[in-house]
């Protein structure tokens, strides 16, 4: 019998709940891994609060972390037991002692790269790959706006648009918030709270706006964002903090100049192992080369689940938090 963090209705963090199970034995093409950390992602708020379903009830949460393998489905090749492992996509159920998924979503660690700042990167640092080298290849020299900038992804994407050499604006509810997202490499920093963000991007751009807005706060941000950009530029909206963006009426991207949106997901983006392998590969060269940095800046038990995601909610965190088994 192992521990997970399991739900059997949705609703607020006192519907999650710690219980013992029989881990699943791995299938053909699966493989069993005992986690030594897990990621805490808004997507698995998502679920817990039914903005996404879950396939069935009661389910487990949470899609991203790392440990060990510990057993191998029939036709698995790529791994073996003992192997150092991290993974970001589904099924639910990384909120677990052990957890078994399909062994084409699990990537082999290399030895820089430890469990804990693999658990906290793996889904943050794969959605800023896909997003600044796919939904739209920044090469340099392009000026964007990035909400919640002092967040998990958000700090990994001022370091890596630092690294392009790319003008990041982002977004922060605090001068604390500003200060980390400066000194993970953003060129500047709207607080929220106080100032208003169009205009301070009209401001520091000299009235050009930017190229892309990264948007994951959704219905609260959504016009702002696009008010930000320039002519034709293109609106990235990847999450829903605030609430889903719904009754957009989809001409307002001709009256605001012509403008391109996007709704992108990692899954969407690493949909076969070769893809797969070859982002998580751009990550891990970042993370072993220093040039991303990845703060875990909470750390929560198993059982605190609960508490570690009302934290994310309440926008209480800065950088990544993890939860240890």
């Amino acid at each position: 019998m192992v521990k997970r963090i399991q739900f059997a209705k949705t609703g607020g963090p006192e519907v999650l709940e710690l219980v013992e199970v029989e881990p699943k034995a791995p299938g053909a093409g699966e493989v069993q891994i005992r986690n030594q950390a897990v990621g805490l992602n808004f997507i698995d708020i998502y679920f817990r609060t039914g903005l996404y379903p879950a396939p069935s009830m009661p389910s487990g949460l949470g899609t991203e972390g790392a440990g060990v393998v510990e057993a191998l489905g029939e036709g698995v090749t790529h791994l073996k037991v003992g192997d150092r492992v991290a993974y970001a996509q589904g099924p639910l159920g990384s909120y677990s002692e052990v957890h078994t998924l399909p062994a084409a979503k699990v990537a082999v660690l290399p030895d820089g790269i430890d469990c804990d700042t693999a658990a906290a990167s793996m889904l943050k640092g794969l959605t800023v790959q896909y997003l600044m080298r796919q939904t739209y290849e920044l090469k340099g020299g392009e000026t964007i706006l990035w909400h919640a900038a002092a967040g998990g992804v958000g700090s990994i994407a001022c370091q890596w648009a630092r690294e392009l050499g790319v003008k990041l604006i982002g977004t922060v509810s605090s001068p604390e918030k500003a200060e980390l997202a400066k000194k993970n490499g953003a060129w500047a920093t709207i607080d929220y709270t106080k100032e208003n963000v169009v205009e301070r991007v009209k401001e520091l751009t000299d009235g050009a706006m930017c190229d892309v807005v990264y948007d994951s706060v959704g219905k609260d941000t959504w016009e702002t964002s696009l008010d930000c950009l320039k002519p034709r530029a293109l609106m990235v909206s990847f999450g829903n903090a605030s609430g889903a963006v719904e009754g957009v009426n989809i001409g307002i991207l001709n009256q605001k100049g012509s403008l391109f949106v996007t709704r992108p997901s990692l899954n969407g983006y690493a949909d076969t192992r070769e893809r797969f392998e070859a982002m998580c590969s751009d990550l891990f060269g970042m993370l072993v080369s220093g040039k991303i940095k990845v703060d875990i800046a909470q750390r929560f038990a198993l059982e605190e689940a609960g508490k570690a995601q009302q934290a994310l909610a309440s926008r209480k965190t800065t950088g990544s938090t993890i939860l240890l088994p």
